[in-house]
């Protein structure tokens, strides 16, 4: 491969699960049918087990299941990184090596999000489960976390040997510059969909996104015309997508995006989420079916 296996459009997937309320058992049939799908379509590589994944709802059992089976469903060339994250340093090791075993290449890792980690916590986190051997991508998510990787605390990291890239979901835009002056060789990637042409035309090399999830082919065309530099083509899908790609960053983005792929015909069901995460309101579910169909009707896919 000539990309690094956290380049390109790395698709941070939701979870299907089994039919009834009650089930939370994963639908892994049905999972490995949308890995195939998203490969299918463009797309470069998942990333189970994340915040979209609802991880947090998942046995040990059940999280390595997900990454077996989205290893089994990859093509040649086809990156599955999982995330890692875990209330303790200790926990995400083993899912890192959970993951190693597995044969996948790169591992995602939020910092500590039991508390409001202070830097030596952050570093002697990424430290313990760097002992796992993979190479490791961070997770920046100050609004869920309470921790921010700041790019002097993103640069302690690289410098120490311990992250080869940052997934950036602050949604600053100027932060992208300030890490290239710090640390020019630390990859950072697109973490907030609705910033994602703003990153590429900085010269972002990754996107690890959510709603490719219901458009791969329109998300994969968008990103590549977005690091070509391409704005005659990028543009205008932008522009047409943005309505969807801003709820990414939203509360509710598992349900917009799920509700999304739901009326996608060629997509898979999206289907229920795990409580507490409730569904969407009257209002919200009405103006993500509107920009969804609209998307549709142009063709987008």
């Amino acid at each position: 491969m000539d990309r690094k296996p956290w380049h390109g459009v790395l698709v941070a997937t939701p979870l299907p699960w089994k039919a009834g309320e009650q089930d939370d058992t994963p639908d892994l049939d049905a999972y490995a049918t949308h890995v195939a799908w998203l490969a299918a379509n463009g797309c470069d590589g998942v990333t189970p087990n994340g915040s979209l994944g609802e991880y947090q709802n998942l046995t040990d059992a059940q999280r390595e299941a997900v990454v077996r089976t989205a290893v089994q469903a990859a093509p040649d060339g086809f990156t599955v990184m999982p995330g890692v994250g875990a209330y303790g340093a200790k926990q995400a090791r083993r899912h890192a090596e959970v993951a190693a075993d597995a044969g996948c290449p790169a591992v995602m890792l939020l910092p500590p999000n039991s508390y409001r980690a202070r830097d030596v916590d952050v570093i002697e986190h990424y430290r313990i489960v760097a002992e796992a051997g993979v190479p490791i991508v961070a997770y920046n998510n100050p609004y869920d976390t309470k921790v921010d990787l700041v790019p002097a605390l993103l640069a302690r990291l690289y410098g120490e040997g311990l992250i080869v890239a940052v997934k950036e979901f602050s949604g600053d835009v100027r932060r992208f510059y300030e890490l290239r002056e710090l640390v020019p060789d630390l990859d950072v990637l697109a973490g907030s969909d609705d910033v994602v042409l703003e990153l590429a035309l900085a010269g972002s090399p990754g996107w690890v996104a959510g709603y490719p999830n219901a458009f791969p082919a329109a998300c994969a065309e968008l990103f590549a015309a977005a690091r070509a530099g391409d704005l005659e083509r990028a543009l205008p899908l932008y522009r047409t997508l943005h309505p969807l790609l801003r709820w990414d960053s939203k509360t509710e983005f598992v349900q917009a995006i799920k509700l999304s792929m739901d009326l996608n015909p060629a997509a898979i069901d999206g289907g229920r989420c795990q409580p507490p995460r409730g569904p969407l309101s009257d209002a919200d579910a009405a103006a993500i079916r509107e920009v969804t169909e609209k998307a549709l009707a142009a063709g987008l896919r």
